[in-house]
C-alpha cells in the first residue's frame, strides 16, 4: 500500500525545510572553523548529521525526502543543532509527524499592548494576567478593586504570595482553606512545566519559610482535579458574591493568561457587586475630574 498523500507531501516539505535551515547556519555558528571554499552556503549535511548526532547517509535519505521515520529525541537535537525558534521547532515536528515535546517554560512579564485594551474594556469584570510563575503582569479596575493588586510592591505582586502571605487576600476567599488548595494544586501543574526556571523554584523555597500552610501542604504533593471554575470571595463591602472564572491563553510561547471572573447571574448579590463597581468608578471619574 503506497504511503497516504499528505505523509508524501510533508516528507517532501520536510526535505526543503531541513535545507533551506541547514544553508543558513554558518560553522562558526556551531563551533566550526570556516574552512576553504564551500560549494553551498552553510552547514554541509555531514556536519549537520554527526552535530545531530547521526550517520550521514541516514540525515541524506531524510534532506531528499524518503520514507524513513524519525524519533523525537532526534528531532530535539535537530533544533539545536540548526538554532530553531520555538515556532520553527513546532513546525519540524508537524512535518515530521511527531508530538511535540513540551518545551521547558520560561518567566515572562511583557503584556501587549492589545491585552491591557482588552481588560480595560471590561468595567464589570475583575481581570488580570498571569505568566508561569504566576507574577501579576497587569490588571483592570475591577481586579484592582477585588484583589487590592496595586497596594502591594511589585517584587511581590505574586498570586501565590499573596494567597499565602496577605491577609487581605486570606480574608477575601470564604472558605479560605478549600480554595487554597485547589489553586495551589492548580500552580503545581504549571511549577513541574519549568524545572529549570530559577525564579520559580525561589518562589517556593520562600513561600516554605514563611507560612506553615503552605510547607505543609507542598509537601504534601496532593493534585486535586480541574478547577471547577467557581470562586467564593467576601468582598468587604459587598458581602459574598460567587463567580464564575476561567483561565484564557493570551500566549502560548510565553505562557501568559488572562484570568477572567463574572459574578454569578441570577444572583441578588451579583448586582450588588456590579452596582458597587459602576459607583466606584464614577466617584473614580470625579475625582480625577476635580484634580484636573
Amino acid at each position: 500500500m503506497s504511503a497516504p498523500r499528505s505523509l508524501e507531501r510533508n516528507r517532501a516539505e520536510l526535505a526543503d525545510f531541513l535545507r533551506n535551515r541547514r544553508e543558513r547556519i554558518t560553522p562558526q555558528e556551531v563551533g566550526l572553523p570556516a574552512g576553504g571554499r564551500r560549494r553551498t552556503p552553510g552547514l554541509r549535511r555531514e556536519e549537520v548529521a554527526a552535530l545531530a548526532g547521526v550517520g550521514l547517509s541516514w540525515y541524506t535519505w531524510l534532506e531528499q525526502g524518503r520514507e524513513i521515520s524519525v524519533s523525537a529525541s532526534f528531532l530535539e537535537n535537530l533544533s539545536r543543532t540548526l538554532k530553531l525558534d520555538a515556532t520553527e521547532r513546532r513546525y519540524l515536528f508537524l512535518l515530521a509527524h511527531q508530538r511535540l515535546p513540551p518545551e521547558p517554560g520560561k518567566t515572562w512579564c511583557v503584556v501587549p499592548p492589545l491585552i491591557h485594551r482588552l481588560i480595560g474594556d471590561l468595567p464589570l469584570r475583575p481581570a488580570y494576567v498571569l505568566n508561569l510563575r504566576w507574577d501579576v503582569l497587569a490588571w483592570n479596575a475591577a481586579a484592582d478593586k477585588v484583589f487590592g493588586f496595586s497596594s502591594y510592591p511589585v517584587e511581590r505582586r505574586n498570586l501565590l504570595w499573596l494567597l499565602f502571605t496577605a491577609p487581605p487576600m486570606r480574608a477575601l476567599l470564604d472558605p479560605w482553606d478549600d480554595q487554597a488548595l485547589q489553586i495551589l494544586s492548580s500552580f503545581r501543574r504549571d511549577f513541574v512545566r519549568a524545572p529549570q526556571d530559577p525564579e520559580i523554584g525561589a518562589l517556593v523555597k520562600d513561600l516554605e519559610k514563611v507560612d506553615p500552610d503552605f510547607k505543609s501542604w507542598w509537601q504534601q504533593q496532593d493534585i486535586h482535579g480541574a478547577c471547577q471554575g467557581i470562586r467564593h470571595f467576601h468582598i468587604g463591602d459587598v458581602g459574598p458574591v460567587v463567580f464564575d472564572h476561567t483561565s484564557l491563553t493570551i500566549d502560548v510561547d510565553r505562557h501568559l493568561r488572562l484570568v477572567y471572573y463574572a459574578a454569578k447571574q441570577g444572583q441578588a448579590q451579583s448586582q450588588v457587586f456590579e452596582q458597587w463597581l459602576q459607583e466606584e468608578a464614577e466617584q473614580a471619574n470625579v475625582d480625577a475630574t476635580a484634580i484636573s
